[in-house]
C-alpha cells in the first residue's frame, strides 16, 4: 500500500484520509495523468464519520480516550475499504485538534497500528493550500482570483489564489483557531443559546477571523468558495433537501441573505429542532449553529469588501487536494 506511484500515463488508485476536529473522512480515487503532466481524479468512494476527535481539546489540551477510540474504530473500517478498492498508496493528514493536543503521540501510535502508515500533522498553511487545490479544480479560470474558506471543527482556513485550468497558484493563506466545535464548546452552552452567548460567540469569531483577514487580501477575490461540512450542510438547509444530496449541493450558491437567515434559524432552534432537519447529519446537530455563526462572520466581511455577492459551495475540498498531492509528490524514476 505504501510503494510510490510511477510517472506513467494511466491510472492509479489512491486514498486520502482527513482527520479533523469533528470528522474523519475518506476519499478513494482513481488518478489519471494528463499529457501536460497534470492529474485528474475520479471518485470511487467517499465517506465521512463524525468521530469528534477534538472533544474537549480546547479546554483540556488533550485528546479524550473515548475520542481516540471512536477514531480508531472508524479508521479500522476504512482499512477494509482500502483493501476492497485495491488502493496502491494512502496519505492521512491530521489537522487542528491533533496539532493542539499534548498527548498527540497516542494518536500517532494508534493510527500507525491501525492503518500501517504514519499520519501527518500538517500546518495550517498546508491545510489551506490543500483545500484550495481540491476546491478550484472544476471552476472556470476566468472567474478567479478565488477565495477558498474551509470552516472546520477547530480551525478555519482562508486561501486566495489563481487557477489556470491546470495548476493552482496560492497568493496568500491563513489558518486561525475558530471552528464549529471550538466555538460551540467555548460560547454556545445553552439549548438554544442565549442572546449573551450568541453575542460572545460573535465577538470571538470576529476577533479571531480578523487575523485571517489581515493576512489574506480578500478584496482581490472575484469568487468565494466554501468547503467542508458546515458550509455544505447550510446549502442543504437552504435548498430544503429531503436528505443530504452531494450532487444537489456541489456548486450550489448561498447569498448573504441566505446565510443570515439560516444562521438565525439554527441559533434559535433547540437540539431536537436541529436534529429534525432532514439533511442534518446526526454528528453535526450540536455544533452546526456554531459553524453557521463562523460562516456568517465570514460573509459579513467578504461580501462587500470584495466584488462578491454569494458563496459558492463545493463538495470537493482538502480530500481532493490530499489525493492529488500523493501523485504530485511521489518519487519519480
Amino acid at each position: 500500500m505504501t510503494h510510490p506511484i510511477p510517472r506513467l500515463l494511466g491510472m492509479n488508485r489512491v486514498a486520502a484520509i482527513d482527520c479533523g476536529t469533528n470528522s474523519l473522512r475518506l476519499l478513494v480515487a482513481e488518478v489519471t495523468e494528463r499529457h501536460d503532466g497534470s492529474f485528474s481524479l475520479r471518485d470511487l468512494h467517499r465517506e465521512m464519520r463524525v468521530v469528534r476527535l477534538g472533544q474537549g481539546v480546547d479546554a483540556t489540551g488533550r485528546l479524550a480516550p473515548e475520542a481516540l477510540q471512536r477514531t480508531a474504530d472508524a479508521l479500522a473500517d476504512y482499512v477494509g475499504v482500502l483493501r476492497r478498492k485495491g488502493v496502491e498508496q494512502v496519505r492521512m493528514v491530521a489537522t487542528s485538534a491533533t496539532r493542539d493536543a499534548a498527548n498527540r503521540d497516542e494518536f500517532f501510535a494508534m493510527t500507525h497500528a491501525v492503518l500501517g502508515v504514519e499520519a501527518e500533522v500538517i500546518s495550517g498553511a498546508e491545510e489551506a493550500r490543500l483545500s484550495f487545490v481540491g476546491a478550484v479544480g472544476e471552476l472556470a479560470p476566468e472567474d478567479g482570483p478565488f477565495l477558498v474558506a474551509d470552516v472546520g471543527g477547530g480551525s478555519t482556513e482562508l486561501v486566495l489564489g489563481d487557477w489556470d485550468g491546470t495548476r493552482a497558484v496560492v497568493r496568500a493563506a491563513k489558518s486561525v483557531d475558530i471552528g464549529c466545535v471550538r466555538l460551540t464548546e467555548r460560547c454556545l452552552r445553552s439549548d438554544p443559546p442565549t442572546a449573551d452567548e450568541i453575542a460572545a460567540a460573535d465577538a470571538v469569531a470576529v476577533e479571531v477571523l480578523a487575523e485571517a483577514f489581515a493576512a489574506v487580501p480578500v478584496a482581490e477575490a472575484r469568487t468565494w468558495v466554501g468547503v467542508a461540512g458546515t458550509v455544505t450542510t447550510l446549502s442543504a438547509i437552504a435548498q430544503d433537501l429531503p436528505a443530504y444530496d452531494p450532487d444537489r449541493i456541489h456548486l450550489s450558491a448561498l447569498s448573504g441573505a441566505d446565510i443570515e437567515g439560516i444562521t438565525g434559524r439554527l441559533l434559535a432552534a433547540t437540539h431536537d429542532e436541529r436534529a429534525a432537519i432532514p439533511a442534518m447529519h446526526p454528528g453535526r446537530v450540536d455544533v452546526i449553529a456554531g459553524g453557521a455563526l463562523v460562516v456568517r462572520a465570514l460573509a459579513r466581511h467578504i461580501i462587500g469588501t470584495a466584488p462578491i455577492e454569494r458563496l459558492s459551495v463545493s463538495e470537493h475540498d482538502i480530500l481532493d487536494g490530499i489525493a492529488l498531492s500523493i501523485v504530485e509528490n511521489a518519487d519519480r524514476p
